[in-house]
């Protein structure tokens, strides 16, 4: 089966009041946070190396897996396998004739149970086990990454190319973190506090769980009295993934210098309104000049919202035409 390459993308055209980062940003949460997941789906566990392990949620098409392409899809800071753009990206690539593999970084979502570590931004090489975990059962695979999980991606294609099997054909990147430091500057703007609150609160009652179940592997309050990500990232993040601190961290493991390359068409999809990625930190950095890697920033989109009218659940545009540019590169 080939997968449709029309994914019900046109020009993105959202009504004049649900244009702006900060109302594009929260529509896209208020239209995708009711959606479920009712297809069958099986359980992945991948060991990327010794001592870690990451569950995904599969849902095969039926017949021969190699008649049809399969989708990894990689959530962000905060999410996991059933967040709403991860569910509509999903169902909308099912219905397309893919196979979706819904992936949890490590020590999120059901991976906390096989692996109570933390995740960072670095850690392709999870993604990358994945891949070719799945790449053992079908000869098409595509990525999708969105925020972190794009960072992700785009780190796969560029930094760990070798590792990434050749069944990866193409990938799509939305609103991807390409300068963790740029990125960090922004989110702690006056105008992010209600985000940066948001994902605080998550990322220490994550922390408090993976410490409780790590059997020592995590010193116990340790994330008391923080009351910034980027604070998060110097006490915690930076410690316990092996470097000196934050801004060494956002150094090593920010994607943008690795964009270049990149050998496997690409899509990075941005927005100029984005409230926590600055549209400059995305298009600085250099595409290579083999023209795999297509940049697109809109107008407006917010971070992870792109909500407008489209054939994907949720009105998640981004899903339309990333299933648009995949399904081109797939047949």
């Amino acid at each position: 089966m080939s997968p449709s390459g029309n994914g019900g993308a046109a020009v993105f055209r959202p009504p004049w009041f649900a244009r702006g980062g900060h109302v594009q940003t929260l529509l896209g949460f208020h239209h995708r946070r009711s959606l479920t997941w009712t297809l069958p789906t099986e359980d992945l566990v991948v060991e990327s190396e010794p001592g870690v392990r990451v569950l995904s949620r599969v849902t095969w098409q039926e017949g021969d897996p190699l008649a049809s392409p399969a989708l990894i899809l990689l959530h962000g800071m905060g999410g996991w396998d059933l967040s709403g753009y991860m569910l509509a990206t999903g169902l909308h690539a099912h219905a397309a004739g893919y196979h979706v593999i819904r992936m949890n970084m490590r020590g999120a979502g059901g991976s906390f149970e096989v692996c109570p570590r933390l995740y960072h931004a670095g850690l392709e090489s999870d993604l990358v086990a994945v891949s070719q975990s799945v790449a053992r059962k079908v000869s098409r695979i595509a990525l999708f990454g969105a925020s972190l999980g794009a960072n992700h991606v785009l780190l796969a294609l560029g930094r760990s190319p070798a590792a990434l099997p050749m069944e990866v054909k193409a990938a799509v990147a939305v609103s991807p973190p390409m300068d963790l430091l740029a990125c960090s500057d922004a989110l702690h703007s006056p105008r992010n506090r209600f985000y940066v609150s948001y994902f605080l609160e998550r990322l220490k009652a994550t922390y408090v769980r993976i410490q409780e179940r790590s059997g020592g592997g995590y010193e116990a309050g340790r994330e008391a009295g923080i009351r910034t990500v980027r604070e998060f990232d110097e006490r915690i993040t930076a410690p316990y993934g092996g470097f000196a601190s934050a801004d060494d961290y956002y150094a090593r493991s920010s994607s943008g210098p690795w964009v270049q390359g990149i050998d496997r068409p690409t899509l990075v999809l941005a927005a100029e309104d984005d409230p926590m990625i600055p549209a400059q930190s995305v298009r600085k950095f250099a595409l290579p000049e083999s023209g795999m890697v297509t940049r697109e920033i809109l107008r407006t989109g917010g971070h992870v919202g792109f909500a407008a009218a489209t054939k994907a659940p949720g009105r998640f545009w981004a899903a339309g035409r990333a299933l648009e540019f995949l399904g081109s590169h797939l047949t």
